[in-house]
C-alpha cells in the first residue's frame, strides 16, 4: 500500500478559460452543473455546507442541493438542527461540490436567508411520505438515548398521520438559500497547475479573475 505522502492523481481532462465561460457565475454553475449529470457523477447534488456557530468554531456535513434558481442555492433541513443554529447565529456560510469524475470543484460563498414557509411547503408537498414522515420523527442533532428511539418515533408518526392524505409541514422544518458573493470554479490540470477562476459580485455584477493553483 502507498504512503500517504505518495498517493497521487494525475488531472488531465480538461481546462478553464476565461474566453470560454459565461459572463454570470450562476450560469456558469448551471452549465457545470447540468455536465456533472450527464456524466453521470454520483449524487452531482452532494455539497459540503460550511458554517460557524455561536463561539467562532466551523462545522462542515455534507448535504443536498435541491433547489438551483438563476441567482440561488437552495437546501432544506430542521431548524433545530446544529446546522440551522448555527446558521442563526452566522449567516455567512460556504458551499462546496466536489465532482471528482470531471477533476472539477466549485466553492463558493455568501449569506443564508430562510425561505418563504411557502417555498418550503411546495418542496415538503414532493418529497416521498417516508422522508415526510422522517423530518417528524428525528429530532436533528440532539442525543437520542438508542437507535430504538428513532424506530418507535417512525412507528408513532406512521399512526398518527395513518388516515391523513397530506402529511403537514413541521413548524421546525424548512429551506435556506444562499444568494452567492463568490464562486471559484476549479479544474484539475496536470503537474498540480490547476486552473482557478474566481467569480466576484460587485456593486451587482461579477468580475472574474484567475487565481494561482
Amino acid at each position: 500500500m502507498n504512503k500517504i505522502e505518495d498517493m497521487r492523481e494525475h488531472y488531465d481532462l480538461s481546462t478553464l478559460d476565461e474566453q470560454h465561460v459565461d459572463a454570470d457565475a450562476m450560469k456558469q454553475f448551471h452549465v457545470w452543473f447540468n455536465e456533472a449529470r450527464k456524466a453521470e457523477v454520483l449524487e452531482p447534488n452532494a455539497m459540503t455546507l460550511s458554517t460557524i456557530d455561536k463561539d467562532g468554531n466551523p462545522a462542515s456535513r455534507t448535504v443536498l442541493l435541491k433547489g438551483l434558481e438563476t441567482d440561488r442555492f437552495l437546501f432544506y433541513t430542521n431548524y433545530n438542527s446544529d446546522k440551522a443554529q448555527e446558521i442563526e447565529s452566522h449567516s455567512a456560510i460556504a458551499l462546496l461540490f466536489l465532482w471528482k469524475k470531471l477533476q472539477r470543484q466549485v466553492r463558493i460563498t455568501g449569506f443564508a436567508k430562510k425561505t418563504t414557509k411557502e417555498q418550503s411547503q411546495a418542496y415538503f408537498n414532493s418529497r416521498p411520505k417516508g422522508s415526510q414522515l422522517g423530518a417528524w420523527v428525528s429530532p436533528q442533532s440532539q442525543v437520542i438515548p438508542n437507535k430504538d428511539f428513532l424506530a418507535n418515533r417512525k412507528e408513532d408518526m406512521i399512526k398518527k398521520f395513518m388516515d391523513v392524505a397530506n402529511v403537514p409541514l413541521p413548524d421546525f422544518w424548512g429551506g435556506y438559500y444562499l444568494k452567492p458573493e463568490k464562486i471559484e470554479f476549479w479544474q484539475g490540470r496536470p503537474n498540480r497547475l490547476h486552473d482557478r477562476l474566481r467569480y466576484r459580485r460587485v456593486d451587482g455584477n461579477w468580475i472574474i479573475e484567475r487565481l494561482a493553483p
